[in-house]
């Protein structure tokens, strides 16, 4: 279960913007699976909360609620998360059939042939 740390509140003005300051406030979602703190940027804008994570930017939504953004946000997080884990785990698996990673064995077995290698 994913859960929300701290909130921060920062006001936010654009260089040339006169009519309205845009509050966005700072959220962290802390992730158990990988045990990653994430921050979420939440902000309202009208009849709308956005909210996006910067470090993940295919996380992004809206809402009519917070508390319903918070949980939209932290289950698209968890969605990215385990595609970019399967995206690795895919990639891994294609270059070890590409035999791209053969030198990697071939140096482990040398290290071991010449006793650079410790049992654990």
């Amino acid at each position: 279960m994913t859960r929300i740390a701290n909130e921060q509140i920062t006001d936010a003005r654009a260089p040339k913007q006169k009519v309205e300051n845009t509050r966005i406030q700072t959220v962290e979602i802390v992730d158990p699976v990988f045990e990653e703190t994430y921050i979420a940027k939440v902000t309202r804008k009208s009849s709308q909360w956005c909210g996006w994570i910067p470090d993940v930017p295919e996380v992004k939504c809206e809402a009519r609620t917070k508390k319903e953004l918070l949980k939209i946000l932290t289950t698209k997080l968890r969605e990215a998360l385990e595609a970019r884990e399967e995206a690795w785990d895919k990639q891994l698996e294609s270059d070890v059939k590409a035999g791209k990673l053969d030198y990697l064995r071939e140096e482990a077995l040398e290290d071991i042939k010449a006793g650079r290698v410790r049992d654990l």
